[in-house]
């Protein structure tokens, strides 16, 4: 298998250096000229959800026809960066470490202005059923996956400018980002400064950044915050170990990627902080998410009550999540099985990945960042993994 990956991930490279990085998204519908067109119907909200879930779930790429444009995605820079900092590890050739540093560079380059650190969106509008975020609105998501790209990106280089544009990503988490309060005083933070969510999976994510950057700097106070927001949501794990994707009416879903999100960021904060107080948390949830999302035959599943649709990023996850617990080596054979259906059913001929596999159809819409980059970074910790001795 290692072989196979090792092929599938140059074939992967080829086709995404070609593309110069640039790409769709699922969810990049409204940069539509022609929607931008349309000043009476863009303005209303239900219309900017349906435009966007047409491009999202449908299988033929209306976006050429629609005049949408690939661009560069942050977060999907970010992946590749950290792929390609894997890479350099394994194999210290020149050219990983030049692709590191035009990544690391562009990234900064094009972070969101206009707040008390680093941050990063989405190069689109984008309309959920809890907010909406215009172009380049900075997210908590974004932000601490490019942060740990350029922490990454940071030990190769030895670029003071990327480690300090890295550590101050944790005063937008601190200082933009809106908090959401329990009765005792632990918090959720918001998905971004202009709104008041309370998602797990991203108050998780700001927690082990904060973690990361406390045991770079030794600021006490970073930890003193990632533990309240981590206790928020270790108080909302249910008793079979799942979560929702968070506390609201209509998010009460418990899907794949976002639970191996929540296990790694857990397992992360652990590492850093060495606080080992959720260690029966992470493997509460770890049962739960390898017995419930993980099929016999290789195919992942998208959520706890359903197979379809198969999406590229749960088998990405997985490896990714295997690897931040420390116990890849333990299910190697489920990282097998998981990779080897991937790469023999939603891999193209030439070289990008599919988006997802539904009961009678697949998208095959190359998507940049939901699924290139999440190969492309899963398969770098793949082969670092299977190096190990």
């Amino acid at each position: 298998m290692t072989d196979k990956v090792e092929l599938s991930l140059e074939r992967l490279k080829s086709y995404c250096e070609k593309e110069q990085f640039k790409g769709w998204d699922p969810y990049d519908g409204l940069t539509s000229r022609f929607f931008q067109s349309l000043p009476g119907i863009r303005k209303i909200r239900f219309m900017r959800l349906i435009w966007i879930q047409v491009f999202k779930r449908n299988p033929v790429n209306l976006r050429r026809l629609f005049l949408i444009k690939k661009d560069y995605n942050p977060k999907g820079l970010g992946l590749f960066l950290n792929g390609y900092c894997n890479l350099y590890r394994i194999d210290p050739r020149e050219e990983y470490k030049a692709q590191i540093r035009i990544l690391a560079h562009k990234v900064v380059e094009l972070a969101s202005e206009g707040y008390s650190g680093a941050c990063w969106g989405y190069n689109f509008d984008w309309e959920s059923k809890a907010f909406f975020q215009p172009r380049y609105t900075p997210t908590i998501v974004a932000s601490v996956f490019i942060g740990y790209a350029l922490l990454d990106a940071h030990e190769i280089l030895e670029d003071e400018k990327v480690l300090y544009t890295a550590i101050s990503i944790s005063r937008f988490i601190l200082q933009d980002l809106n908090r959401t309060h329990d009765e005792s005083g632990d918090f959720a933070f918001s998905y971004s400064p202009l709104d008041h969510s309370q998602v797990y999976n991203a108050t998780l994510l700001g927690s082990r950044f904060l973690a990361r950057i406390y045991s770079i700097t030794g600021d006490e106070s970073l930890l003193i915050e990632a533990k309240h927001s981590i206790d928020f949501v270790i108080k909302h794990q249910r008793a079979d170990g799942s979560w929702t994707y968070s506390p609201l009416p209509f998010h009460q879903w418990i899907d794949n990627f976002h639970t191996g999100y929540n296990l790694e960021c857990l397992a992360e904060y652990q590492k850093y902080s060495g606080d080992e107080a959720y260690q029966r948390n992470i493997e509460k949830g770890f049962e739960y998410y390898v017995n419930t999302f993980f099929e016999p035959d290789g195919r992942c599943r998208y959520y706890d009550n359903s197979l379809y649709p198969i999406d590229i990023h749960a088998p990405a996850q997985l490896i990714i999540t295997l690897s931040r617990l420390g116990v890849f080596q333990v299910h190697r054979e489920l990282a097998d099985r998981t990779m080897g259906w991937v790469l023999d059913h939603m891999q193209d001929k030439k070289g990008y990945f599919y988006f997802q596999m539904k009961r009678r159809t697949m998208s095959k819409i190359p998507y940049m960042r939901w699924a290139q980059g999440w190969m492309f970074f899963a398969m770098s910790v793949y082969l670092t993994e299977a190096r190990k001795k």
